[in-house]
């Protein structure tokens, strides 16, 4: 048995989500008229109360999209520095947008008012770019799946509102934030001006990511996603997917945020786990000792048969999904007993 714990995109679809793909009805989404692309982008943004929604092929895509559309040369983007947008999407806020990065640290990758106050410039100071745009993750990969409540984005949007400043959200794993919040999705519509949501992370979708906001700005985003060679034509199989997913994968959810809790409890009692990140939802990462490298760890656990991701020199990551079962659960505790502590 092979247990994959590497990330939650690793996932295949469900047998009646590839029903699903393959009873797709199709056209051609470049010219605008593929029918489940079209039912899936009004699905999505009806379901956040937004005007309008951008299929595309990834998460870094409406990510780089949200922020090419929203600034222009020059401007700056106040993220955190654990943030995916500047860890993992190849520098693309310098070469898509042209636009500079102000890296705040907050707690376990969440930004503050205060924080983002600290780094709003002085706009008639000519020595500094245009603070114009604000990027939230939830949650947060790095942080070990922390998340925002809606209280704490509403303080934040009160400090954007006064300095004139666009926010944006990373929301790729915002489904996994919200089973554990309760909040509405309304909610989030009404504090973004834009807002990406993944479907092929916990949704369980093949691929595929939407950028939801006002209908001007998808329709410019629409112009830069061809730009970038991410037009696509009989995109309805993998829309057809993301449909299924929104309508049956989110509630599940919290079977992936209890799992990543047990696998905590196992970690605990390994005697070479020196810490681990609060568990909030299905993100498990834990800290080594300096004598054990992550990298080493990873291979080890890999002959054992599961599979994670070095973090950080010390840090290795777990993520579980809907392919994580409650029968690789039982295996992953014998495999982790406390005699496996040799490297």
């Amino acid at each position: 048995m092979i247990i994959d714990l590497r990330s939650d995109t690793v996932t295949q679809p469900t047998p009646a989500m590839r029903e699903a793909m393959f009873s797709a009805q199709l056209g051609d989404d470049v010219l605008g008229d593929d029918p489940t692309v079209i039912a899936l982008e009004t699905q999505a943004a009806a379901l956040f109360g937004m005007e309008a929604s951008l299929f595309c092929a990834s998460g870094t895509m409406t990510n780089q999209l949200a922020i090419r559309t929203h600034t222009r040369p020059g401007d700056d983007v106040i993220c955190d520095y654990l943030s995916h947008v500047y860890q993992y999407e190849g520098g693309g806020i310098s070469v898509n947008a042209l636009a500079s990065v102000s890296l705040a640290h907050g707690e376990r990758g969440k930004l503050t008012p205060a924080l983002i106050r600290d780094y709003i410039y002085n706009p008639t100071d000519s020595h500094k770019p245009l603070s114009r745009l604000v990027v939230l993750e939830n949650t947060i990969n790095k942080g070990g799946g922390c998340y925002y409540t809606v209280p704490e984005i509403a303080a934040i949007r009160k400090v954007c509102d006064e300095h004139g400043l666009i926010l944006h959200l990373d929301g790729a794993r915002l489904f996994n934030a919200l089973v554990e919040t309760g909040e509405p999705t309304g909610a989030y519509g009404q504090l973004f001006d834009s807002i990406s949501i993944c479907l092929s992370k916990g949704l369980g979708c093949p691929v595929g990511s939407l950028l939801l906001g006002k209908r001007e700005f998808i329709q410019q985003a629409r112009r830069f996603r061809k730009l970038m060679g991410g037009g696509w034509r009989q995109a309805g199989f993998l829309a057809a997917a993301g449909i299924y997913a929104l309508d049956h994968h989110i509630d599940r959810l919290k079977l992936d945020h209890s799992r990543a809790r047990k696998i905590g409890a196992m970690l605990e009692r390994l005697p070479e786990v020196e810490d681990i990140l609060p568990i909030d939802t299905n993100i498990v990462i834990f800290k080594l000792p300096e004598t054990i490298l992550a990298a080493d760890y990873v291979k080890t656990l890999e002959t054992k048969g599961i599979r994670s991701v070095a973090f950080g020199k010390h840090l290795v990551r777990f993520v579980t999904h809907l392919d994580f079962t409650d029968e690789m659960l039982v295996e992953m505790e014998t495999i982790l007993n406390p005699d496996f502590n040799k490297i």
